[in-house]
């Protein structure tokens, strides 16, 4: 760690990170980078710590004096000002981001997406604090190319459909599609920070991540998450695969998705962390444009992964199609396609990642069977017993 420099050759000094939602699944993977790999302090936010405790236990730790965790819930909690004051940045990562939940809790969605975020922008550029701001992929809602004729020529000219940071339109649907309520929540909250820089000076940089995965992301129904509730397309997938059940496919498995590894993507924010004066007043894509299938082609692709992971073989009916009214609920509507262009990332911070789809699917579904395999099959015969 001694020596480092940033990519204009300064030297890199230690800080104070504010990390609002370092419990989660991206939480958690910054913060296991930024003990391992760097001398910064993490003031670790959340209302829950358990895929960071092995970070934070036992005080032997060789990071043990720059990781603590405070149990807030940002929401009504008077000390989050505090800690912001005390960090040189702070990262907001907390946010209602499962799709099952924009239609069938909007207003948790809007309000976790932009009310209990406001304070925390309030906070950042009052006390003159660098701000790193989690966004969505979903702020572009629907491509241009959605609305073309289904056998125009125009459809396949990336311009209609490669999302831009600074040129592409945010289509959302009608008002009753309550699905992006998510949406429309992450846009406003991202240009009432655009205008804090403007107006205010507030040092800020957005990431819109595309599709991370890898290991403990999201939960897995009943064992280490809610019984009732639908996590996001892997973790769904996984779900099925380990109870050896058949993936629901919503209205097709059409739609079509780039999926970047975790890995990869944390390194992408260490450099925006490192390197303010390049990453500040920026809106950063995070995504693997060369890693896109259509959702059906992943539902495969994993039945494949996971068959060589476990040693078992597929069961004779993998997938199965459900309309996305039965799946999500009245008032769903989904994008097309969401293929990030990687143009500013690259030019500003060098990055581009690495990892192909079949390998992330292997780490993350080698984690998730030696994780839940034997507590789902242990659930699943007590069921049988009743």
């Amino acid at each position: 760690m001694a020596g480092k420099v940033d990519l204009d050759g300064n030297p890199i000094k230690p800080i104070t990170i504010c990390m609002i939602g370092a419990g989660g699944f991206i939480g958690s993977h910054l913060c296991e980078k930024l003990m391992a790999e760097t001398p910064h302090k993490v003031l670790a936010v959340d209302v829950c710590n358990d895929k960071i405790k092995h970070l934070l236990e036992p005080a032997s730790l060789a990071w043990a004096d720059r990781i603590q965790f405070h149990r807030i819930n940002i929401k009504n909690d008077s000390r989050l000002e505090g800690l912001i004051k005390m960090a040189d940045l702070t990262i907001n990562l907390a946010a209602i981001c499962t799709p099952a939940d924009y239609n069938t809790r909007p207003l948790d969605t809007i309000y976790s997406n932009f009310i209990d975020a406001l304070p925390v922008v309030k906070y950042c550029s009052e006390n003159g604090k660098r701000l790193i701001h989690f966004s969505t992929c979903e702020v572009y809602g629907k491509t241009i190319g959605a609305f073309l004729p289904k056998n125009s020529p125009l459809r396949q000219d990336p311009t209609y459909y490669v999302l831009m940071e600074d040129a592409s339109p945010c289509i959302f649907g009608p008002i009753e599609k309550q699905r992006w309520s998510y949406a429309c929540a992450k846009q406003l909250i991202e240009r009432l920070i655009y205008a804090e820089g403007a107006e205010n000076g507030l040092e800020f940089t957005i990431v819109r991540p595309f599709n991370w995965i890898g290991p403990r992301m999201d939960f897995i129904p009943g064992i280490d998450g809610p019984s009732e509730g639908v996590p996001r397309v892997l973790a769904c997938f996984s779900n099925n695969l380990l109870r050896r059940e058949p993936l629901k496919l919503v209205d097709g498995g059409e739609s079509q998705r780039t999926f970047i590894y975790i890995k990869d993507a944390i390194e992408a924010v260490l450099l925006m962390i490192e390197n303010p004066a390049r990453a500040n007043g920026h809106i950063f894509n995070v995504g693997n444009p060369n890693n896109e299938v259509t959702v059906r082609q992943l539902a495969e692709m994993m039945t494949q992964v996971y068959s060589k992971v476990s040693g078992e073989s597929s069961i004779e009916t993998p997938t199965i199609d459900v309309s996305s009214k039965e799946f999500y609920g009245e008032g769903y509507d989904d994008s097309d396609k969401r293929i990030p262009d990687m143009t500013i990332i690259n030019k500003q911070l060098g990055w581009n990642p690495k990892t192909s789809l079949w390998d992330l699917l292997e780490s993350t579904l080698t984690y998730q069977h030696r994780t839940y395999a034997e507590a789902i099959k242990q659930a699943m015969s007590k069921t049988t017993a009743n």
